[in-house]
């Protein structure tokens, strides 16, 4: 290797293995591509009114209720996700590939076709949505279908990152636990469930990010009431037609709830 495709901290004594110099001015631009439009709507904000904006009663109703959905669409994605990742990674079927696209398919649907979808499925007049009615429970249109809405989207990431980790991690240990007699249930609890931790928190992290900011699916399957299916992207697009210092304001705040999230949750590996 030459000098050129390494570097060795001068303090630290870590060494960088495999990243060509010319790396670093591209990741330079691509880092700046993702904070100059942050810094962009900062500079936009008008602080002298910026606690006025961000805690009208519109937008805390808005900001509570979209953590609130996004904490319970999280839960969900963990309770789906963690068996579907599974199952693609410790199984083999036919038809394992169109199944693992099928899955995987709202990562690349435009989120109002997702809601269309949805809409499609639990609406009024959709495939199920008729029997929800005779039994009296009404989905679209209410905060279950924020919820619903937010699920959709969000799952993908949490299957994608559990199924990585699994495969990852091979299933060795898995094989060995179970010929010195543990119980599938065991092996699931004792060791695929700590093997898989680090990729399970991530994968809930990304979860419950890509919830709190889903606009689109929502708007499309749950509509728009204040206190019951407004979220702050919702919001954030109403103001934006009418006040652009909130709207700017209430954009600024939930990238701010969505960076503590992710800084306060994710800690790569191998840092202390």
């Amino acid at each position: 290797m030459s000098r050129s495709d390494s570097h060795t901290g001068p303090h630290d004594g870590r060494v960088t293995l495999g990243v060509p110099r010319w790396t670093l001015p591209v990741a330079a631009l691509g880092a700046l591509f993702i904070v100059l439009p942050i810094v962009g709507m900062t500079l936009r904000v008008d602080w002298s009114r910026f606690g006025a904006l961000v805690t009208s009663e519109a937008a805390v109703a808005a900001l509570l209720l979209s953590l609130r959905t996004a904490m319970m669409s999280t839960v969900l994605c963990l309770l789906f996700g963690v068996p579907m990742a599974l199952g693609l990674a410790r199984s083999r079927f036919p038809g394992q590939r169109l199944v693992r696209a099928v899955v995987l398919l709202p990562l690349v649907l435009p989120p109002v076709v997702g809601g269309i979808a949805l809409l499609s499925t639990f609406g009024r007049r959709g495939l199920l949505g008729e029997t929800f009615e005779v039994l009296g429970i009404q989905i679209a249109f209410s905060t279950t279908a924020v919820v619903l809405a937010q699920t959709f989207v969000a799952l993908p990431f949490l299957v994608l990152s559990v199924e990585a980790t699994l495969r990852a991690s091979g299933a060795r240990f898995e094989a060995v636990a179970a010929t010195l007699g543990a119980t599938p249930g065991t092996v699931f609890r004792r060791v695929t469930l700590p093997l898989v931790l680090p990729g399970l928190l991530s994968g809930a992290v990304l979860a419950f990010a890509r919830a709190l900011g889903e606009f689109g699916a929502t708007l499309t399957f749950a509509g728009s009431l204040q206190g019951v299916t407004r979220t702050l992207p919702l919001e954030i697009y109403l103001q934006r037609e009418t006040d652009a210092d909130a709207a700017v304001a209430l954009a600024l705040l939930l990238v701010a709830v969505a960076l503590i999230v992710m800084v306060a949750t994710h800690r790569p590996r191998g840092l202390s």
